[in-house]
């Protein structure tokens, strides 16, 4: 079994403001975190705190993302952003859908996630990305916003880091990236059905693993230019 957190280092503040995030996964995750606010102003602080550097490192782990956010005076406020971990069944269906699909496991590998394959995990009866009140914001704070500007500006970092490793999101629903690689590995070594043309063609080793570190390595690379943006 693999970690199942993953740390990541501030964002440093930027020196001008970009748009707020790169993949259409990305913005389909502030899209649940803005339809569901009842407070636009918190929105627009949170990005300016998101921008400012407010963020200390941030932590992904199955059912949450957290971070220390510090207020305008340098108070520093516990938060977290849930979001439901998937069944064990659910798990079943969605790995088998993926690994049905040569094209999605080539996809993730290259931190990727086509339209399709959230359309191939809703057909499976999975909801990958939040929805509607998906996203459950806690905070110290003595704000009753929902969210507060701290969770708000966690969940505009929390899109930059998933612009860049989608995986993240598998690991928020519960499943490690070494995990969910094995179990569609397995899948496509026994497939369920031996008629099947689609199923994506088993990978040995060595070649994953090569495959994974140039993959973490884009991935890494492309955090480092937001950090720098």
């Amino acid at each position: 079994m693999s970690e199942l957190a993953k740390g990541f280092p501030a964002f440093p503040a930027r020196k001008r403001r970009t748009r707020r995030a790169q993949t259409w996964w990305g913005n389909a995750w502030i899209d649940a975190l803005e339809d569901t606010s009842l407070d636009s102003d918190a929105l627009r602080r949170g990005r300016v705190f998101a921008h400012g550097g407010h963020v200390g490192t941030i932590t992904v782990s199955p059912g949450r993302i957290s971070a220390t956010v510090f207020g305008d005076d340098h108070t520093p406020h516990d938060t977290v952003v849930a979001l439901d971990e998937l069944s064990e069944a659910d798990w079943e269906r969605l790995l088998d859908a993926i690994a049905s699909k040569a094209g999605h496991v080539a996809a993730l590998l290259d931190r990727d996630m086509p339209y399709e394959l959230a359309e191939t995990a809703d057909d499976a009866g999975v909801s990958l990305l939040p929805g509607i009140d998906d996203l459950e914001p806690r905070c110290t704070c003595d704000d009753w916003g929902h969210p507060c500007t701290h969770a708000a500006a966690l969940c505009y970092q929390a899109s930059w880091l998933l612009d860049a490793d989608p995986f993240l999101l598998l690991l928020m629903r519960g499943r490690a990236e070494d995990d969910v690689l094995a179990e569609l590995q397995r899948r496509n070594a026994h497939p369920s059905s031996p008629d099947s043309t689609n199923a994506a063609p088993e990978l040995d080793p060595a070649t994953a693993d090569r495959i994974i570190t140039e993959a973490s390595a884009r991935a890494a690379e492309l955090l480092t230019r937001l950090c720098h943006r």
